[in-house]
């Protein structure tokens, strides 16, 4: 039993039993209590009576107590806050609260020996906690649950055990924040006034950093994979990705974006970087994800960029380290922290640990600490999976490096989370024309009068002997002279060159796509032959074990479609990750119950009836197939959509899948969708592959379960920034999960996924239908009425199938249904030729089940401005569905009643 077990919280009035039993069979007791005992000398107290514990021995006890309190509590008492007071809390580490008196101070105990000096004074042990616990580390670590991780961090965290640094170390951190210090006040005199969100204050952020990655270089990792906001992140990005100076002084003057009239770009403190560092011999990569105004919402991004290049190249979670950098309001507010946190631990998503650190300036925008959350600390959403907390004074720059020298440590030890509380200040309001006075008077009174970082770290190395004044002044002047150089050199060039922020193994020859890309979608056939040889190989169970007599049966049924050449949506699907597996290409899928399907079409994960093990017939296709994975996530849209959107990011050669478990819970990531989906090409010049399976149609299941709200896909279109399809059949989705492989560029693509026609009779395609041809945009009405068609129908998705069954009920046989399979980009060139060939047809009408405010009618309008085009869809409405079946069917007869009028079919 290790001794972080019994030492804490002891009760003096429950030990007599123990030791009782102790002295009567030292094996009757816990092998930590015999250790424990056996280290008091009991022998030198005189025992008055033999059956009570001796004053000293409960003394032990309360000293005991005493040091786990300085443990589990002294975080609340240390000098952590470099510009206020803290808080008071009670009770106090004052020895009184555990029955010990002054009285005490100059005895000796052996309880010293807990912590790692030996027999001391009660003054000895006090004065020894005070300087572990209460100064400028506050340590919280005592609510971890395993054994090993408490004893192991219990024991760095000891005075003597603390990194201690020699004086080449301390002139480098010096070095470090002299040029982070330097440069904000270079940018300040220089462009007064304009947008930098500094980190003045907390510059030990970019000191603390810089020690970070050079212990990480050291110690074999070979990268660095950061997520932050927009404060210190221009600083961050020249002082520890060595951006150039110059490239950023151009972007100050507005030049980044003049090499491209169709690029929007974006503003300088949102943009990514990455290089290679060479430190002492070992190269070590920095990738900084570019991020949105949206706060922590780059962090599933970087944790999915870290995961893919583990799966892919990197192999191992100890060469790669993901830092996550916070602000104190954001990760106290974001619920998307919450959710990153707890992919920590999960298969589907685990890195290896993060390290996260929180810039905690002790206000967001204007609002103070006290009003920005409940909890004690910012970092205590923390304490959800027991990961330990650093809180450091951002004043204390050696203080801040040996937290992230042992947090390092401790990542690479146990591939866990570990927090950094940087307690530092915001020198400006929000940004730097902004007035903090308004909110925050009394703080920023103390802020105006207190030194910088920069100059108290001079100090203590002045008064060190470590350097001195005039090496301090010389350091500085001579950084200023090279920022100034830089500064003169920039007004030389005339752009900016914006480049893609993250390194692509795979992505050499990708081109920028143009209009021209879209007017056919690229060959994506397969040997049919090998599909074949594909289908019996994934609806091949292994023998020799027990399956769900349901299981057996579905494999059984594919079978059967596959010989009688009727494939379902399910296979079709299938095949399509078999191809590409077979093919080199790496299929990744992750979302809400994903291994089987929400709607049970899928089952790409078989179970076994006895002992749950994973079958997954899609990794047994062959010896060199690339590898499928596919995860059940947890309950969450937005981390996790966020995750494998980074995933996809820098895994270029393969299929990235996330699929929503009704296609309107989407929603529930729109930010994700907003800011780095759909924009992210036109933003940071870099391509995503993504594919989104959004359960979509309007079956009679309620307001939440019929609308992946398509119009809001499609209203943000623009750029070719992304496809969208409806597909009505097993074969065109096939096409389109194989297209996203097959082009020169990658782009995101929208799936408006189907429910019903998942088991639809019709909705079935065959062999040659996947093995041979393309994509198909659109789909002309295959009964050939070209020339007595009176009107032609555009719709998309499974609605096709319900207008044309409703036409056959109706003997309607005038009326054409043309199917626009992708609605963005939006293939005008094949609906006119199309539209051309039903010369008769004086009507065309746009069909949907949505309402009318909603689905793709007004995206279809704009596209085909300047045609006579009408609309049936449901009514205008708030709600995208009804919540009854009866009234469903009623509305769903409007429409077609609607549908044939509009036509001109009569009665």
């Amino acid at each position: 039993m290790d001794k972080v077990s019994y030492v804490g919280n002891a009760d003096v009035n429950a030990i007599d039993h123990l030791y009782q039993s102790y002295k009567k069979d030292p094996e009757s007791v816990e092998p930590g209590w015999q250790k424990f005992f056996e280290g008091f000398e009991f022998a030198q107290t005189d025992y008055e009576n033999d059956g009570e514990i001796p004053e000293n021995f409960q003394k032990e006890f309360k000293v005991l107590n005493l040091i786990n309190g300085y443990r589990t509590r002294g975080h609340l008492f240390t000098l952590t806050n470099p510009v206020r007071e803290r808080r008071k809390y009670a009770p106090t580490l004052d020895i009184e609260n555990f029955g010990l008196t002054e009285a005490d101070l100059d005895l000796s105990f052996q309880a010293g020996s807990e912590i790692g000096i030996g027999t001391a004074t009660l003054r000895e042990i006090i004065d020894h906690l005070k300087e572990s616990y209460c100064q400028s580390i506050g340590i919280e670590y005592a609510y971890m649950r395993d054994p090993e991780r408490k004893a192991w961090f219990m024991n760095r965290v000891e005075l003597k055990n603390r990194p201690h640094f020699s004086a080449e170390q301390k002139k480098a951190m010096f070095l470090k924040l002299n040029q982070a210090t330097i440069f904000e006040q270079f940018l300040q005199k220089k462009y007064v006034g304009q947008k930098r969100f500094s980190v003045e204050g907390g510059e030990a952020l970019i000191s603390g950093l810089d020690h970070l990655v050079t212990k990480g270089a050291l110690d074999g990792i070979e990268e660095f994979v950061v997520g932050m906001a927009h404060r210190g992140r221009l600083n961050t990005l020249v002082n520890i990705f060595d951006k150039d100076f110059e490239q950023l002084f151009r972007e100050f003057d507005g030049k980044e974006f003049e090499e491209d009239e169709s690029f929007d770009g974006d503003v300088k403190y949102h943009m990514g970087e990455s290089g290679v560092k060479n430190i002492n011999g070992k190269d070590v990569r920095l990738t900084l994800a570019p991020n949105p105004s949206h706060l922590e919402a780059v962090d599933p991004v970087v944790e999915g960029i870290v995961r893919a290049k583990i799966d892919d190249y990197i192999q191992s979670e100890d060469k790669i380290v993901p830092v996550l950098i916070h602000g104190d309001g954001a990760i106290a507010g974001q619920g998307i922290v919450y959710e990153v946190i707890q992919m920590a631990q999960l298969d589907g998503y685990r890195t290896g640990g993060t390290i996260h650190i929180v810039v905690n300036n002790q206000v967001g925008f204007t609002t103070n600490y006290l009003d920005a959350r409940s909890s004690t600390y910012c970092t205590d959403v923390a304490k959800t999976t027991l990961s330990p907390v650093f809180h450091v004074n951002g004043d204390d720059i050696e203080a801040v490096s040996q937290v992230m020298e042992i947090a390092l440590d401790y990542r690479q030890k146990f591939n866990q989370d570990i927090f950094i509380d940087l307690l530092c200040y915001r020198k400006y309001g929000h940004n730097e024309g902004d007035e903090p006075k308004f909110t925050q008077p009394t703080l920023y009174k103390a802020i105006a009068k207190h030194p910088n970082p920069r100059e108290i770290y001079l100090n203590q190395l002045i008064s060190e002997g470590v350097m001195t004044a005039e090496e301090g002044k010389e350091i500085e002047v001579n950084f200023t002279k090279e920022l100034q150089e830089k500064f003169d050199n920039s007004k030389k060039e005339e752009k900016a060159a914006i480049k893609n922020f993250i390194d692509h193994r795979n992505e050499d020859g990708f081109i920028t796509a143009t209009t021209a890309h879209f007017e056919q979608s690229p060959d994506t056939s397969f040997d049919k032959d090998k599909l074949y040889e594909l289908g019996e190989k994934i609806t091949t169970l292994p023998e020799g074990k027990k399956y769900f007599r349901k299981v057996e049966k579905l494999f059984n049924d594919r079978v059967k479609m596959i010989a009688n050449n009727e494939l379902d949506w399910g296979t079709a699907e299938m095949l399509a990750y078999g191809s590409l597996l077979s093919e080199g290409h790496p299929v990744r899928i992750s979302g809400q119950d994903v291994e089987r399907g929400t709607f049970s079409h899928r089952h790409a994960v078989v179970k076994t009836e006895d002992n749950e093990e994973e079958i997954m017939t899609l990794n047994l296709l062959s010896e060199d197939q690339a590898k499928f994975t596919i995860y059940n996530s947890l309950l969450s849209e937005y981390g996790v959509l966020g995750f494998d959107y980074g995933y996809s990011l820098a895994q270029q050669n393969g299929l990235t899948i996330w699929e929503a478990q009704f296609g309107d819970f989407m929603n529930g990531a729109q930010i994700m969708i907003d800011q780095f989906i759909y924009p992210a090409e036109d933003k940071w010049k870099v391509q995503s592959g993504l594919v989104m399976l959004l359960p979509h149609g309007y079956e009679g299941q309620g307001a939440e379960h019929s609308s992946a709200r398509l119009e809001r896909f499609l209203q943000n279109c623009g750029d070719l920034n992304v496809q969208v399809v409806n597909s009505t059949t097993p074969a065109n989705h096939f096409h389109a999960l194989r297209r996203q492989l097959k082009r020169e560029f990658r782009k995101p693509l929208v799936v408006m996924s189907p429910k019903m026609l998942l088991r639809y009779p019709k909705a079935v395609s065959t062999m040659d239908e996947l093995a041979n041809g393309r994509f198909q945009e659109v789909i002309d009405d295959p009964r050939n009425i070209h020339d007595t068609a009176n009107a032609v129908v555009l719709c998309s998705g499974k609605v096709y199938y319900e207008f044309i069954e409703e036409a056959e009920k109706r003997n309607v046989t005038d009326v054409a249904f043309v199917r626009v399979e992708q609605l963005y980009p939006f293939p005008k060139t094949q609906i006119d030729a199309v539209l051309a060939q039903y010369k008769n047809a004086d009507k065309v009408i746009w069909g949907q089940e949505e309402p009318e405010n909603m689905g793709a009618w007004t995206h279809v309008a704009m596209e085909l401005r300047g045609r006579d085009i009408d609309v049936v869809a449901r009514p205008r409405s708030s709600a995208p569905a009804c919540g009854s079946k009866v009234t469903h069917a009623r509305r769903l007869k409007n429409l077609f009643d609607n549908l044939f009028v509009k036509a001109g079919v009569t009665a």
